[in-house]
């Protein structure tokens, strides 16, 4: 059996599948916050180009119903997931711990409705609840999340979704959990899993994964590594 960080497998899937959210309100990420409202716009000219995430949403267009509603976790500046949803003529909900990036959202899709939310704090019902939704997107979104933290963050986007609700999403590949790293002249934290074990994560969140990607990028900024890239189209099982 393997390990890291000197916690087997199993006493790892166990740790992801013992965690139930925060105890109370949503954890202290205001580092993270502050830092992508430093960024703001500059994220878009240090990743220009973002095919990946264009065609995981267009897979996703192709299965939602005319008129559908769409959550988009982590919107940032709008630019490209919540634009494409609207413009394909969809309902759409954005949420973004960066009041920052969300100004630029406001202003680059003005059609949608954005909210400042930590996505621990996503709930279907109750005061703050947001119902129901056709479709979810969340690109590199969970990478800002402790690796416990995620299959939780999964299994809230399962109850959000309608039965045969469908979910694109992304991460960077990388054996990382909570580290903090240097980004575009700020630290943030960040994890990540490797390909077969994110997988594994998502299915055992109660999705059936039917598209995926592996693509190298390089951003155009060198305050900004190059990295991996997966993207995961999945359906709500």
């Amino acid at each position: 059996m393997s390990s890291r960080g000197g916690q087997n497998v199993s006493e790892r899937d166990e740790a992801y599948a013992a965690y139930e959210g925060p105890d109370e309100g949503a954890p202290d990420r205001s580092g993270q916050a502050e830092a992508f409202d430093a960024i703001g716009g500059r994220y878009d000219e240090a990743f220009p180009h973002k095919e990946g995430q264009v065609t995981a949403v267009s897979r996703l267009l192709a299965e939602l119903p005319p008129g559908s509603r769409v959550l988009d976790v982590g919107c940032g500046t709008g630019i490209p997931t919540a634009r494409q949803l609207v413009d394909a003529g969809h309902a759409v909900l954005g949420v973004d711990l960066s009041e920052g990036m969300l100004e630029l959202a406001r202003t680059n899709v003005p059609e949608a409705e954005f909210q400042q939310r930590d996505l621990a704090t996503l709930r279907v019902s109750g005061p703050d609840g947001l119902g129901h939704f056709d479709g979810i997107t969340c690109f590199f979104t969970l990478l800002m999340l402790p690796r416990s933290e995620i299959p939780y963050a999964l299994r809230q986007f399962h109850q959000l979704l309608k039965p045969g609700g469908v979910l694109a999403m992304s991460m960077v590949e990388a054996d990382l959990d909570d580290a903090e790293i240097p980004f575009m002249s700020h630290f943030i934290r960040v994890s990540g899993f490797l390909r077969e074990e994110l997988s594994q994560v998502v299915r055992e969140a109660g999705f059936e994964i039917t598209d995926e990607d592996l693509l190298s990028y390089a951003p155009s900024r060198a305050d900004a590594p190059p990295e991996h890239q997966l993207f995961l189209n999945c359906r709500r099982t």
